[in-house]
């Protein structure tokens, strides 16, 4: 019995490689990306627009306008709304607006409530649930009242839903693994809530599930690279050496990152794909990444001398994760420990004053360290310094034909530049 072969043809765009080429005969499809001001609707735009034959038509749906660099696509167009105001009120916009013929869907509004005092940054999970779950809602329910029926809904949530946050994780994380219920989880909700409203409406949907996300947008919270960036140009501003703020077991500990970018292209083909109708994925560069491999690289790209963890005892403070036993289901909570943190380096008023010098060298437009909501910012980036393994497995897009990859240093690389670009950081230099 002769086993059947099926080929694939793939492409590479920059530093983007093994990406699916599409038929020639998909084409003329519309869309609908929702949170299209935020880092993952902007790629996920970027991607769509590259393929205007394949994507004729691409509604934009936010409160702002996404930033592109130059300017919207000629296929693409903006709508304001806001999805706290009510299904009515989104359905009356869409009908006003002219919405119609959509293909696809792809949902990434997000909202990040204000985290509980002295709490960590999705401490507040009940209202993170509350306001999330809403914002589905209301976008899905007003699609039937504007007569807007998608083939598919890709909507966007993240390693979360491994429970990552709270401790050690079963690793590698597959998408077949149960549930973490220590705490509410608005992934959760929002997936039961998709998958009801598919059935009702005899639609499709597809999940992705990235880890932290790298890309440049105007607001940089919740973004990986940004903080990267300050403190290497303020580092090399001080003529300071680029220290490394956990210890060995973080520097040494494999993580996967999940450029932007590349999470578009994956969920484009995702929507795309019919093996991938009412499944969920997981969505990374597909890269072995380290912080010590990459923290030479990192401070060369500077001109700076690379820091490495300290061996001495008595230099780190030590956090506990919170559950026990963590979300993996058995044993210890995990002990991360901490010689410093992003967050307090950006209040120290040296480097304050360091990067108003760097923002009045280079001309950027980009606030104060001061002025900075600098907990929610940088606080993001030291979870990832400091934090343990994280490994999604990419076996089940890979099994359906998916064979997408990004170097995560060189993603690291490009959007620094791309931050340089939009003036909210000084050029990388190497």
């Amino acid at each position: 019995m002769t086993t059947p072969t099926h080929q694939q043809t793939v492409e590479s765009r920059g530093i983007y490689h093994g990406l699916p080429v599409f038929p020639p005969s998909l084409k003329n499809l519309t869309a609908i990306i929702t949170g299209a001001n935020g880092i993952s609707g902007n790629y996920m735009l970027r991607v769509l627009a590259q393929s205007p034959s394949r994507w004729s038509k691409i509604y934009c749906l936010s409160r702002r306008a996404p930033a592109i660099p130059d300017g919207l696509p000629a296929n693409a167009e903006h709508i304001e709304c806001d999805f706290l105001t009510g299904r009515e009120e989104i359905a009356r916009v869409l009908r006003e607006k002219g919405v119609e013929g959509v293909d696809y869907v792809f949902f990434f509004s997000y909202v990040q409530v204000k985290p509980k005092e002295g709490a960590g940054l999705w401490s507040d999970a009940e209202e993170m649930c509350k306001v999330n779950l809403a914002l589905l809602q209301n976008f899905c329910e007003a699609l039937p009242l504007a007569n807007v029926k998608p083939k598919r809904i890709m909507l966007q949530t993240g390693a979360k839903n491994y429970g990552i946050h709270l401790g050690p994780a079963p690793t590698p994380s597959e998408e077949s693994q149960p549930r973490i219920t220590l705490e509410p989880n608005f992934y959760y909700q929002q997936e039961d809530f998709l998958s009801s409203f598919c059935t009702a409406h005899a639609t499709s949907y597809t999940v992705a599930m990235p880890s932290y996300i790298m890309g440049a947008v105007p607001d940089a919270a919740m973004n990986l690279v940004f903080p990267l960036g300050v403190y290497a140009s303020v580092k090399k501003h001080l003529n300071e050496e680029l220290e490394f703020p956990s210890d060995l077991q973080s520097w040494e500990a494999t993580h996967v990152g999940s450029s932007a970018r590349l999470n578009a292209y994956l969920e484009e083909w995702a929507v795309l794909t019919e093996g991938a109708r009412n499944e969920r994925f997981n969505a990374a560069d597909s890269s072995p990444f380290t912080w010590g491999n990459f923290w030479g690289k990192f401070a060369g790209w500077y001109g700076l001398k690379a820091g490495r963890p300290s061996l001495e005892e008595g230099v780190y403070a030590e956090v506990v994760t919170p559950y026990d036993p963590p979300p993996r289901g058995f044993g210890p909570p995990a002990t991360y420990r901490i010689r410093f943190t992003l967050t307090d380096w950006a209040k120290q008023p040296k480097v304050q004053k360091a990067w108003e010098e760097l923002i009045a060298k280079h001309g950027l437009n980009v606030s104060k360290l001061q002025d900075m909501d600098v907990d929610r910012i940088f606080g993001f980036t030291d979870a990832s310094l400091c934090g343990g393994t994280l490994d999604l497995s990419m076996n089940k897009a890979r099994k359906m034909g998916w064979h997408g990859f990004v170097d995560t240093n060189e993603c690291i690389k490009e959007v620094l530049g791309e931050f340089a670009d939009l003036k909210m950081l000084p050029p990388v230099g190497r």
